[in-house]
């Protein structure tokens, strides 16, 4: 006798994934796109001069002026760690170029005579070949970044000291450097090469900002780093479990001192971007730009405990910054207000991600 069939069991709820666990609200990223969405929407109402070309052109070269320190700050944060000294670094960097870019253009500056005296028996005059001044301040402006960030590097991943506190201090001794090194008093690009730096730094390209270029090629050279490379596995996996990564053969010392580098550089660049917008480098600049910096971070979906971020989630977070101070000029509200908005959009979005992560 045959046995009758059993029907089959079904397993409906196996791999189904509620609506706000996939797609857009898969990751903190997508509610503050969302979020920003909606900003936009509400400006353009409010405001008749939000969506017009000359404001548009605004905000995207303004939010360009921490997004590349974003980017860089994203990397260290996702290892876990903090740098503090972003804004610090920036100002230093910037100094740097510019009294590199003076000092070798004018007569009797300190190495100026290298520069200026070779044409005696019909050399080259150096300082006459367009851009080579200008390489040479600015590889100097990044090389001091560079240096700051393997020194942040080394007392953290080498030493072992806490991230906070040496990036801590570090902003107080880079940016007490800057006020060495001026006399308080700034510093200015000058000399054959300033047209080009201006025009690198602030100029346009068929009416696109060249620092919002610069962001987007280094946003997609992140994005490559990040998901194409061993190095980019390596610093995910190092923000998930530090202990894990180093017992797969992970070089955790390495991977921290080359993120710390990493978000140097992209500090120091962004600082002689900025310096171009300002027309020069004064010792106060970029103060509290840090602040700025990690909480664009923060509010685009980088985790500070580690393991997550990335670059589209860094330059939202810049975006929805710059969207709010933008409307709060148009809707000539009081500036001030900007700070605390921050904090309260802060606050939400990782309300909102915590939410989020009980509910899955």
């Amino acid at each position: 006798m045959a046995l009758p069939m059993e029907s089959p069991i079904s397993f409906a709820n196996v791999g189904q994934v509620r609506w706000w666990q996939r797609g857009l609200f898969a990751s903190q990223t997508g509610y503050v796109a969302l979020a920003l969405l909606v900003l936009i929407v509400v400006m353009h109402f409010a405001s008749p001069y939000f969506f017009t070309e000359g404001n548009i052109q605004n905000v995207a070269k303004n939010f360009s002026f921490i997004a590349i320190a974003t980017l860089g700050v994203t990397f260290v944060i996702i290892t876990g760690g903090i740098d503090l000294s972003v804004g610090s670094m920036m100002c230093f960097s910037a100094m740097v170029t510019s009294m590199v870019m003076t000092g070798l253009s004018t007569p009797g500056m300190p190495g100026a005579s290298l520069f200026v005296h070779m044409a005696a028996d019909g050399k080259t005059v150096l300082a006459n070949i367009p851009g080579l001044i200008l390489l040479i301040s600015v590889l100097a402006g990044l090389g001091t970044a560079l240096i700051v960030g393997l020194v942040n590097g080394f007392c953290i991943a080498v030493l072992g000291l806490s991230p906070f506190v040496t990036t801590l201090g570090m902003l107080s001794i880079v940016r007490g450097l800057g006020y060495v090194v001026s006399n308080g008093r700034g510093a200015s690009p000058g000399g054959p090469d300033a047209d080009y730096f201006y025009a690198l730094t602030s100029g346009n390209v068929s009416g696109v900002p060249a620092p919002f270029i610069y962001l987007v090629i280094l946003a997609l050279l992140m994005a490559v780093v990040l998901h194409h490379t061993a190095f980019g596995r390596h610093v995910f996996a190092l923000g998930g479990n530090e202990k894990a990564a180093e017992l797969t053969g992970v070089s955790v010392v390495r991977i921290k001192v080359e993120v710390y580098a990493i978000c140097a550089l992209a500090a120091g660049l962004q600082g002689i971007i900025v310096c171009g917008w300002l027309g020069s480098a004064p010792a106060n600049m970029a103060t509290s730009y840090e602040l700025n910096v990690i909480a664009a971070a923060v509010i685009g979906g980088a985790n500070l405990a580690g393991g997550i971020g990335g670059p589209l989630g860094a330059i939202v977070g810049c975006v929805l910054l710059e969207v709010i101070r933008n409307g709060l000029v148009l809707a000539q509200v009081n500036s001030y207000w900007q700070q605390t908005l921050v904090g309260v959009i802060i606050i939400l979005a990782v309300l909102v991600d915590r939410v989020r992560s009980r509910m899955i």
